[in-house]
């Protein structure tokens, strides 16, 4: 008795006996029941054999469906159906193959169901011997890479190893044979919802299925890359440098150009490092190609474009064999320079990382150079971008960064690259140069060598003072007391800068923010004893009455080293961070560099702020001082004393920290520049050495004239020497 029993259930003649077959191997849909050929028995012969009661067969037959029911239901759901009805009209078998292209066809005949993918293994399983109308499926359960086949009530696992790594495309259309009986009521579904499409009637049905084996080991490389870069200090497991993970690039790139994808582009990957194909057709190989990357807000490089001429696509073309009419563009964003670390320590604008290839064969000596543009915010007025590509054949290291072949157009946010190769490109930021590197080197010999000599002349002068001239002054001179105050923090200041960069190269952080506060204190000391000398000028020309002050020269003390201390300590306990390592990075070329490291204010902003604000403040105050001062000299010009005037003119002017003004000069250029910074570095780095000088002059004046300036002498009451009311306590 034959009948047509719709979905998952086909015809068996009462009384058959059911056997397992076809390889398999569990209980559910993965048990095929099959009715085996022999004399067929009675239920009751059967259980009188066994020593069963049919209601015990009927209730292990019931819980035979039960158990297939709840294995099918832990299954995932299908990621495939194909579905259709079968006429059987004589005994035939299903006849399973393995193809190595990525297609899946099934196609019917009277003697067999022939199955064909790319999955194994081969098998050759008979179908039931009833006749009649079968509903059958076949099943793709990717995530449990087995691919099945219900037909009837009979299920046939063909394939228990159906990689998962495989996507759909639309199906060829169904083809007929002649006298080849059709499959009807056909119909296919796959992907998310398994939406059903009919198809029509036919023996012949083929699908095309893309393996993204690829796509999900790129997505590994990248993924693994991009953690590498975020985290390069974090141990692995294995030792790793850059050179090795750089290694895993051309690998990427090979995949890259082989992996199969809809559509004429896709991107790969992360914002910290994302790949980018490009589908070439024979259509665009005859024109240049442009492409313009995502904008990427909160950076320093916001993206970039790309444009290859034409003839890079001709060039490669010519140098393939055997490659099909579709040429690859594959383009690598990188956000992380962890994986181009040259010896100089060279500094990568926004660690933006470009790398650009065609075809399987490197690139070099276009005639037409390709133009690579890097958007970004405006760069700082000492720094100039240049274009570098990486060279792995550097003969050091893991490889260089070098400008052969490449043009830098540098624009107010843009930069923009021309270079007759293709590579890892990127763009370094380079200190412009205002000066040569030699005079660089003469420079910081004079201020190490002005630092050591204005430091041993200041301890001088005021080691002689307080041993053997103290007692001379302490009638007429008592305001030289601020002069050795000077001569103290400008002893500190030498010291702390002479010390500072040793410090740093210790490698004791605490010892790093000592040494910056130290530093700092010096400065600050320095400049507010500048400022009280304006002061103290100030009391002698602008005062016609010189008011007595009770310890005057305590309370200037106060002021003089009681505010640096608080300003310094109000700043270390703000934030402990503040004081400790600065770099300055200083680079001259591609090829040599500085990196100098002392220990100093690590925030720009209180530099800024405390430093550049007091020392304004003091400059403009002790400036209006000096004015006064030369007027008051050009009032006694008639009084025979020019030379006197000229010296005490010259004295005022380096306790005043006059010359430090030229540091207003170091932004200009060219020759101007250059004397400028030669004027700075020699008066300042000697300030204490001239102080001692100018002092020791003053005392041989004094001595030439064989007595001290009376204390009611006009001149003498003018002169930074002499005061007669001021009490110095």
């Amino acid at each position: 008795m034959n009948s047509d029993i719709g979905p998952n259930l086909g015809t068996f003649p009462m009384g058959t006996k059911w056997g397992y077959s076809c390889q398999t191997n569990r209980l559910g849909p993965g048990v095929s029941l099959i009715p085996q050929e022999g004399r067929s028995k009675s239920l009751s012969e059967e259980h009188q054999e066994l020593g069963k009661s049919p209601m015990m067969d009927c209730l292990l037959l019931a819980l035979l469906f039960l158990l297939q029911g709840v294995d099918g239901s832990s299954r995932h759901a299908e990621d495939f159906r194909f579905c259709g009805e079968r006429r059987q009209t004589n005994k035939s078998r299903i006849i399973y193959e393995r193809w190595t292209e990525n297609i899946i066809t099934i196609e019917n005949s009277a003697e067999a169901l022939r199955i064909s993918a790319p999955f194994p293994t081969p098998k050759n399983c008979l179908l039931p011997n009833n006749l009649g109308n079968y509903r059958f499926c076949f099943y793709w359960y990717q995530r449990d890479r087995i691919f099945n086949l219900t037909y009837g009530r009979n299920n046939y696992t063909l394939s228990t190893e159906a990689e998962p790594s495989f996507n759909f495309s639309n199906p060829s259309p169904p083809q007929n044979k002649s006298g080849v009986p059709v499959l009807s009521n056909v119909s296919y579904a796959y992907g998310k919802g398994l939406r059903n499409t009919s198809l029509s009637s036919a023996a012949v049905y083929s699908f095309s299925i893309r393996d993204i084996s690829k796509v999900h080991e790129i997505e590994e490389q990248l993924r693994n890359l991009a953690n590498y870069m975020e985290n390069p200090n974090k141990p692995t497991g294995r030792q790793t440098n850059g050179k090795s993970l750089y290694e895993k690039l051309p690998p990427l790139e090979s995949d890259l150009r082989q992996v199969e994808f809809e559509g004429k582009n896709k991107t790969f990957g992360t914002s910290t490092m994302r790949a980018t194909v490009l589908k070439i057709g024979p259509s665009k190989a005859s024109q240049d190609l442009s492409f313009v990357s995502e904008l990427e807000v909160g950076r320093k490089v916001h993206g970039f474009a790309v444009n290859l001429p034409k003839i890079l696509f001709t060039q490669t073309k010519a140098r393939a064999t055997g490659m099909n009419s579709e040429r690859r563009v594959v383009l690598i964003d990188i956000n992380s320079q962890a994986l181009f670390q040259d010896q100089n320590g060279s500094r990568v604008l926004g660690e933006k990382v470009v790398g650009i290839t065609v075809g399987n064969t490197p690139v070099s000596d276009l005639p037409q150079d390709m133009v690579l543009k890097f958007f970004h915010d405006q760069l700082p007025r000492n720094v100039t971008p240049q274009c570098v590509f990486w060279d792995v054949n550097a003969s050091h290291g893991p490889g260089s960064w070098k400008s052969d072949g490449c043009e830098t157009e540098i624009g107010s946010e843009q930069t923009v690259c021309r270079c007759n190769h293709l590579t890892y490109f990127a763009v370094l930021m380079m200190s412009s140069p205002g000066i040569q590197s030699i005079h660089k080197q003469y420079l910081t010999i004079i201020t190490y060598i002005g630092c050591i000599i204005s430091a041993l002349a200041s301890l001088f002068t005021i080691f002689f003072f307080c041993c053997c001239s103290r007692t001379k002054h302490r009638d007429g001179t008592k305001n030289i007391y601020i002069h050795m105050h000077l001569l103290g923090a400008i002893f500190l200041l030498d010291v702390s800068f002479l010390i500072t960069e040793p410090l740093a190269s210790i490698g004791s952080e605490a010892a790093c923010k000592a040494g910056g506060m130290f530093l700092h204190l010096s400065l600050l000391c320095c400049l507010t004893w500048m400022g009280i000398e304006g002061y103290n000028l100030y009391r002698l020309v602008v005062e016609v009455f010189n008011t007595y002050v009770e310890h005057f020269i305590l309370k200037l003390c106060l002021v003089g080293w009681g505010l640096p201390i608080l300003i310094v300590s109000v700043i270390f306990l703000a934030d402990q961070t503040n004081y400790g390592p600065f770099h300055i990075e200083v680079f001259e070329s591609l090829e040599n560099s500085t990196n100098a490291t002392m220990c100093w204010i690590t925030a720009p902003l209180i530099h800024n702020v405390v430093n550049l604000g007091i020392f304004s403040l003091v400059f403009l105050f002790n400036l209006v001082m000096l004015g006064a001062m030369v007027r008051e000299m050009l009032r006694q010009r008639k009084r025979g004393h020019q030379l006197k005037h000229a010296l005490v003119l010259l004295g005022l002017s380096l306790v005043l920290g006059v010359p430090w003004a030229l540091a207003f000069f170091s932004f200009s250029s060219g020759s101007l520049r250059l004397a400028t910074l030669y004027l700075f570095t020699i008066i300042n780095s000697l300030q204490g050495f001239l102080i001692f000088l100018w002092y020791w002059t003053m005392v041989l004046q004094v001595r030439k004239s064989k007595s001290y300036p009376s204390p009611n002498s006009t001149d003498s009451a003018r002169l930074p020497f002499s005061t007669s009311r001021t009490s110095a306590d």
